[in-house]
Order: C-alpha cells, then sequence, then structure tokens
C-alpha cells in the first residue's frame, strides 16, 4: 500500500510542481486566447480578462481549465463555431459566448464537445448561437448553470440550447434555456441525469427524449414551450418532482410518451396544459401521486397503451380528466382523488363507496370529433355524461377507479 502511494504521489509532484497559469488580455503579454493556448501544456489554466475576443473557431485540444474573469465575450461573428472542445479533462467557465454561426449540415454551436470525457461547462452565458451547448460522443461531463438563450422564431432556423448526443453519464444541472428549438435534447444519451433546470419558451419541446434509457429527470421547469417534454422510443426513464405548466396549442401536452416503457412518473405538477400527459405506446409504466390540474386534458390514454397504473393522484379543474380512443383499455385506476367525484363514503374510511368512471362520454366523442367540443358546458352534454355515469353504455367497463378518495392527497 505504502508503495502504491508513493507512485501516485511521483506522478503528481511534477504536475503540481509545473502547471501554469496564462493570462489573456490587454494588460498581458498574450492578447489573443489562441496564443494563449498555443503555449500551454496538459493541466495548464488560462485565465482570460474582461474584454470582447473575435478569432474565429477556437480549439481547445489540450487538458486545460480555461476560464473567464468578470465575463469576456467570445464571439463567433455569425460565421464561425465559437469554443470546439477535443481534449479530456476540460473546464470552461465564467464566459459569453455568442453569435455562432448557423448551418444545418455540421450544427455549429457556442460550445461543442467532441468525442471527449470529463468536460466541465459552468457558469457561463450562451448567447444568440445556433445550438447553445452542443455534446456528442463524451462521457461524465458537467453542464451546469449555465444560462442558453436564443430567439428562434422557426423550428428550422435554430438549433437546441442544450443538445446530447450518443453519450453517456452526462449530468445536466442548474440551467436555464430559452427561445431554442428544444431546450435541452436527448438522443442515444444513457445513464444520464438531468436535475433543476428551466427551460422556457422554446419552439417545440421543453426536453426531448429519443432513443435515451436509463435515464432520470428531476425537479425541472418545464413551461410555457411548444410542448413540455417528449420521452420516445425509450425504456426505463425516471421522471420526479418537476412542473409542467402553461404548455398550451393544438398538439400541446406536459408530457408525451411515445412508445416508452418500464418508467416511473412520481410527484410531478401539471398546470394548464392542453393535455397533461398524452400516451401512445406506452406500457408498463407506473403514474403515482402527481397533481393534474386545470388542463385541457388530464390523461389521454390512446387504445396502443397497457399496464399503466395510476395510482394516489390529485385532478383538479381539468375540462376532461381522462380520454381514451378504444374500447378494450387495460390500465389500472386505483385511489386517485376526482374533483368530479360524487358520491358518497358512509363507513367514513376515506374511500368512496361507489366506484367513480372518469371517462366522460363527451370526452369519447370529441376524440373522434374535435369540433363536438363546440357544445361543451350544454344541457344536452351535461345530460349525456350523467346518463352514461348511471347506465354506462359505450365507455370502456374497465375505465374505472374501484377506490376513488374523498379527499385531495397532500403532495
Amino acid at each position: 500500500m505504502k508503495a502504491i502511494v508513493f507512485i501516485l504521489i511521483q506522478c503528481l509532484i511534477p504536475l503540481l510542481t509545473f502547471a501554469k497559469t496564462w493570462h489573456i488580455g490587454e494588460k498581458h503579454a498574450f492578447k489573443k486566447i489562441k496564443e494563449g493556448i498555443a503555449v500551454a501544456q496538459n493541466g495548464d489554466t488560462i485565465l482570460v480578462e474582461k474584454g470582447f475576443y473575435k478569432e474565429g473557431n477556437i480549439i481547445i485540444d489540450k487538458s486545460i481549465c480555461f476560464l473567464g474573469r468578470n465575463m469576456p465575450i467570445i464571439d463567433g461573428d455569425r460565421k464561425f463555431e465559437v469554443l470546439s472542445i477535443k481534449a479530456n479533462n476540460v473546464t470552461v467557465e465564467g464566459f459569453k459566448i455568442q453569435h455562432s454561426g448557423y448551418a444545418t449540415l455540421d450544427d455549429p454551436g457556442g460550445i461543442k464537445v467532441y468525442d471527449s470525457e470529463r468536460v466541465n461547462i459552468i457558469n457561463n452565458l450562451v448567447y444568440d448561437n445556433f445550438f447553445g451547448i452542443y455534446i456528442q460522443y463524451s462521457k461524465n461531463c458537467l453542464i451546469k448553470n449555465n444560462k442558453i438563450i436564443a430567439f428562434g422564431k422557426q423550428e428550422q432556423e435554430i438549433g437546441n440550447g442544450i443538445h446530447c448526443w450518443k453519450s453517456d453519464s452526462l449530468q445536466i444541472i442548474g440551467n436555464d434555456v430559452r427561445g431554442n428549438r428544444d431546450g435541452i435534447y436527448f438522443e442515444f444519451v444513457t445513464h444520464s441525469v438531468i436535475w433543476r433546470n428551466t427551460s422556457v419558451k422554446n419552439i417545440r419541446y421543453g426536453l426531448h427524449f429519443m432513443f435515451s434509457n436509463n435515464d432520470a429527470y428531476f425537479s425541472n421547469i418545464f413551461e410555457n414551450n411548444g410542448a413540455g417534454v417528449a420521452v420516445m422510443y425509450t425504456k426505463n426513464v425516471i421522471m420526479m418532482n418537476n412542473t409542467f405548466k402553461e404548455n398550451w396549442g393544438d398538439a400541446a401536452y406536459g408530457i408525451l410518451l411515445k412508445d416508452i416503457s418500464d418508467s416511473y412518473i412520481y410527484n410531478n405538477r401539471f398546470l394548464n396544459n392542453t393535455s397533461a400527459i398524452f400516451s401512445d405506446g406506452a406500457n408498463r409504466i407506473v403514474i403515482e401521486k402527481n397533481i393534474f390540474q386545470g388542463n385541457g386534458w388530464g390523461l389521454k390514454v390512446q387504445a396502443s397503451c397497457m399496464d399503466l397504473s395510476m395510482i394516489n393522484n390529485n385532478f383538479l379543474g381539468n375540462t376532461f380528466d381522462v380520454s381514451t380512443n378504444g374500447t378494450l383499455v387495460q390500465n389500472t385506476f386505483k385511489a386517485n382523488y376526482w374533483d368530479k367525484y360524487e358520491g358518497y363514503d358512509l363507513n367514513k374510511d376515506g374511500i368512496g363507496d361507489v366506484p367513480y368512471r372518469p371517462l366522460s362520454l363527451f370526452s369519447v366523442i370529441v376524440e373522434s370529433n374535435p369540433p363536438a367540443m363546440l357544445l361543451y358546458r350544454s344541457f344536452m352534454v351535461s345530460l349525456l355524461d350523467k346518463s352514461e355515469k348511471i347506465l354506462p353504455s359505450l365507455t370502456p367497463d374497465n375505465f374505472i377507479d374501484n377506490n376513488p378518495l374523498m379527499k385531495s392527497l397532500k403532495l
């Protein structure tokens, strides 16, 4: 053991002894960032003073710590990828990185990481770029506390805020992403975490998952995007403690579940969305202890879904709590609170004595004939729904909560 410790110390001493800090700025020997990178060695620090740096594409191909003091500006002149990272063990912190080029073939970004490991991108303002931060073929990278702002108007004119492609073990923490195509995008990304981010006013999705298994996202806010989150062609995803709010539009939702399986949706808040959860081809999903409040539809469960378990959720003030487009529904509702429930509890155990059918006949009609929504709140529609609850004939028999709660859960 002593021999191992001695060897490690001998290896570390040269790094501690010879690592240097190179200063970049008007009052220093190096005026340009590229000059500092050219002389730096692995393990060195480049400290960039406040100023305006327009040097085309800057490539970091050494294991260095790249720090900005007082938020220096690195500008891509709307022609170049601003900062390209092509080395392991790189830290980029404290810069305003702006005005990358716009190109759909090579996807230039404000910061782009190529086939690297242990890259940390922290506390930067990534402003008005085609892609904000782009990670590809990389592992064990940290993207933390960055503000990523773009001004896209059309999907085809802008890239994603944080774009991750074929990577593993990423941490996306505490970022503020606005005005991009997708706020955060994962494709073929595994064993990664998205935590405490705010994704607001993005054109398409606040968060977009594609073919990305064994990931988790916690405590994020997805507000006023084209749609909140799309989780597609994926398995083993944990979605906890998030807020999905004000995602309105003809095809908008809090979460889209498309061909997803074996996942867990727990303790989220779905507030004022067109559809809180839209599920198509979803299988073996547990939806537990969530709040569905003020949405057009709480749950849209397509006939292609199986083994969805809706347990201990609150449904409050939604236009329709649940809808479906099929007649055979193989999913489970258990012990949810439904504010539209009109049953009674004679034994005072907190569970309604009469089962509740959350699927209204009118929601079934609207699902196949959307213009019928014009009749919502009419006397005939109310009569139709009341009649269906007394003598169900068209709604699926197994679309039922046998243990409806009398009081909303404190979530």
